[in-house]
């Protein structure tokens, strides 16, 4: 049903931003089958994995492969002639060495989309070396900007780099190559570097920065956590609640919920009265508890928002009536996004078994059972 149903993508199985990127093609209708590497025996007593709380790779067919085993690149070339596109998150030349690097898989297909994931992105000095999310918002500006005024730089978890920089800037490139390709007929490289997303992301503050309006000492600038009107604050019960009254209309709505009648809240953007006032705030939010600000804020004009745990979010009302999260297995997880009037996307299925469709997947490619037999007793299966 979903906007992307009948694209069919060979995901190569690796950690973080490309299994989600897949996640979220799958979430769309895409077929994703995604070759994992084959499981190792069992310890005596050990017990098998529990795959469903990998989350991200949920809605995949899972075909399990030695693929330094003889035999086993041709049976990946044979998956991939009848794919869209192909999704792979190595260092630079690790697929070439397998010996399926773009130039062997768009042989094969030649209207292959590859899309490549990696930090650094597939040139440059640093191309090879190891790193994660912290490193490559490190290099683009972003951590340097995400802060408290005078204390270190604060890890926004692993969103900026891996997921927003890297996941979905795949995405956008996988699905822009796609259409290309129905009108041109060929295939093409992607090559989503998490470097060159996170710097993306960060176009809006490097323009306030041009512009004179934002500077480099992170906790002081309006959308940093420097303006009292832009913040989050305690409440009487140690929970948190955020603020964002940024136009004059919210920020004299504000005014008015939270009885800030002095002059000194006059001029909100005299920056140089925002400690002060932001430890006036402070005060005026210890006042209450969180649930007491919900009532006199939350849907209002203020810009207001309870902070919840991820134990909370899922049972907000709004939330709820949204069906923004879902539960599989008893893992509550987030739903689909964004959505869609007539084709609407949908979670294809629980996170697979390390194999669990590989015998399927090889007879609907074509392979016969004793092919497939002869795979086992090669070590390919």
């Amino acid at each position: 049903m979903g906007p992307l149903t009948g694209l069919t993508i060979i995901e190569f199985a690796g950690l973080g931003p490309a299994p989600y990127c897949c996640m979220l093609l799958s979430d769309l209708g895409a077929e994703v089958i995604t070759i994992d590497r084959k499981a190792r025996a069992l310890s005596p007593g050990e017990a098998a994995p529990d795959y469903k709380f990998n989350i991200w790779n949920r809605g995949r067919k899972s075909v399990a492969m030695n693929l330094k085993a003889p035999g086993a690149i041709d049976v990946c070339l044979k998956l991939i002639e009848w794919a869209d596109a192909l999704v792979e998150g190595f260092r630079p030349g690790v697929m070439e060495r397998l010996g399926l690097g773009p130039d062997v898989c768009l042989a094969a297909n030649p209207k292959l989309v590859y899309g490549r994931m990696t930090g650094w992105g597939q040139t440059g000095p640093l191309k090879t070396a190891a790193g994660h999310d912290i490193n490559y918002i490190a290099l683009t500006g972003a951590l340097h900007s995400i802060g408290r005024a005078g204390e270190k730089p604060v890890p926004p978890l692993n969103l900026v780099g891996d997921f927003g920089g890297g996941s979905l800037f795949l995405a956008l490139g996988l699905l822009a190559a796609l259409l290309e390709a129905k009108n041109s007929g060929k295939g093409q490289v992607v090559d989503a570097a998490m470097t060159d997303g996170a710097a993306s992301l960060m176009t809006m503050p490097y323009g306030l920065r041009a512009a004179g309006v934002m500077n480099d000492e992170r906790g002081t600038n309006l959308l940093d956590g420097g303006a009292p009107f832009y913040d989050t604050y305690e409440t009487a019960d140690g929970k948190w609640v955020a603020i964002g009254a940024l136009e004059p209309q919210f920020y004299a709505l504000l005014r008015q919920k939270a009885g800030l009648t002095e002059d000194i809240w006059d001029d909100q953007m005299r920056a140089q009265d925002w400690p002060a006032l932001k430890e006036k705030l402070e005060a005026v939010f210890k006042s209450k508890t969180r649930d007491e600000w919900c009532v006199l804020m939350e849907g209002t004009d203020v810009c207001f928002a309870p902070v919840l745990s991820m134990a909370e979010a899922p049972r907000h009302p709004h939330n709820a009536a949204r069906k923004t999260f879902l539960e599989i297995g008893g893992v509550a997880q987030p739903a689909p996004a964004p959505r869609f009037s007539r084709t609407p996307g949908a979670v294809q299925g629980a996170p697979p078994a390390l194999g669990a469709d590989t015998e399927n997947i090889l007879k609907a490619a074509g392979l016969s059972g004793n092919d497939i037999q002869k795979l086992k007793e090669t070590d390919v299966l």
